[in-house]
């Protein structure tokens, strides 16, 4: 047990040693990263691997979701974990202002 506060205190001290050896390459690799991005022209980030939908959110569409059945269940967890973009939720509120009850 006396070994642990020693060990502790040596990967603490190289938490906070790490970033301070490594920034010079992480900033030339990001911005490699981001001159590769802009060259291709990609549009954002992807955060899911799962759904067209949840992979590129600004280009997702209002039935992507439910491609299989309307009434069908969300299947991949990522679906419930991001609110749809904002232009298809005032996009959905336009539609249902107008509708006539």
């Amino acid at each position: 047990m006396m070994f642990l506060a020693p060990a502790g205190l040596i990967f603490l001290g190289l938490l906070l040693i790490h970033p301070r050896i490594n920034e010079t390459a992480y900033n030339k690799a990001s911005a490699e990263m981001q001159k590769i991005a802009q060259d291709l022209g990609l549009t954002d980030l992807c955060l899911f691997t799962e759904a067209r939908y949840t992979r590129h959110l600004s280009q997702t569409d209002l039935y992507s979701a439910f491609q299989d059945h309307p009434m069908a269940f969300e299947h991949f967890p990522s679906g419930s974990m991001v609110k749809p973009p904002r232009h298809l939720i005032e996009f959905v509120g336009s539609i249902t202002a107008s509708t006539p009850e």
